[in-house]
């Protein structure tokens, strides 16, 4: 096999989302599964934690198509807003809810049940508090099933408890005239966080598949990926270079392996020899057939990023494999 193998651990998502479940204690619990699971595979993550949440969460129209088509039933909210009217279309025809924060995507989603976005200090989306009425004079109001936020620095009690009070204030708006509105402001911080944080019921990421939010810890959430690297050669250093670079000393053996940079891995960072090539990369000396990959938060510190982007790439052109 020519590519990389990425072992995904079901079983090890699936004891996540039960944990998850009990730390949430009866309010509803939205799965996020956006971005292709964060490199897992939606459409089986979805199935086969489908029966133990109440919904999922995708970040564009296409990744909610797909769930759809993968069989999956339960509600599906759109975080990105309609864009357009074929956005709207499509989302009311596989019946995702969509994400409403502005004028314009609120008179494009009429007739599509929608979440309301409130901006209490990401400032990435979302309707500010200021201008959350005039945006609900714009929509019919039994389409609306939520109102929402994010949280943009979980870690800090100071932030987070001053974005929870500007989201109260926006949650008694929406209730007033729409009481039945699925209030949620936490994601993996807030739930860790807990207490009036959980509000209705949360969205959950990053602990799902076993990793945690920057300033929290991530004890008793297993990780579920591993990423195995086959050895395609063992070459006698005949100086010259290692790979695209002069060599600067003689070196014995030198092992090949088959990943690199096009595998989501980075260039930057030296995995063996001076610095990865597009498609292999090289390690003094014997090595072992197989390299094994199985700590996202590892390789992050090594990288200078987080989990979820070193998560989301080293899948890029894998083989999955899935243990259920």
């Amino acid at each position: 096999m020519q590519r990389t193998l990425s072992v995904i651990d079901l079983r090890a998502i699936r004891q996540n989302a039960l944990k998850i479940k009990s730390i949430l204690n009866g309010k509803k619990f939205f799965a996020v599964v956006k971005a292709d699971a964060y490199g897992h595979g939606a459409e089986e993550v979805s199935r086969y934690i489908e029966d133990i949440v109440d919904g999922f969460c995708v970040a564009i129209i296409d990744e909610g198509v797909s769930l759809r088509v993968a069989g999956i039933s339960k509600p599906i909210l759109v975080f990105a807003p309609p864009l357009d009217m074929s956005d709207a279309l499509r989302a009311r025809y596989y019946s995702l809810d969509v994400t409403v924060s502005t004028i314009e995507s609120a008179r494009l989603s009429k007739g599509n049940f929608c979440h309301i976005k409130v901006n209490t200090g990401m400032n990435r989306s979302g309707c500010n508090l200021s201008f959350l009425k005039t945006l609900l004079a714009e929509l019919d109001l039994s389409y609306v099933r939520g109102v929402y936020s994010h949280m943009y620095a979980p870690e800090s009690s100071a932030d987070s408890k001053k974005q929870l009070s500007l989201f109260n204030s926006a949650e008694e708006i929406v209730k007033s005239v729409c009481p039945h509105a699925f209030s949620h402001f936490a994601a993996s911080g807030g739930i860790l966080r807990g207490g009036d944080f959980l509000k209705d019921g949360a969205r959950c990421g990053i602990l799902l598949y076993g990793y945690a939010p920057t300033g929290f810890e991530r004890t008793g959430f297993k990780p579920a990926l591993k990423v195995y690297a086959k050895r395609t050669q063992v070459t006698n250093f005949i100086g010259g270079g290692i790979g695209y670079n002069r060599a600067t000393k003689n070196y014995g053996n030198l092992s090949v392996y088959r990943l690199g940079y096009a595998d989501g891995f980075s260039r930057i960072v030296p995995l063996g020899e001076k610095t990865l090539c597009m498609d292999a990369f090289v390690r003094d000396g014997g090595g072992k057939d197989l390299l094994v990959f199985s700590d996202a938060d590892e390789y992050a510190r090594r990288v200078g990023t987080i989990s979820y982007e070193v998560l989301c790439s080293v899948t890029r052109r894998s083989q999955r494999e899935y243990l259920r």
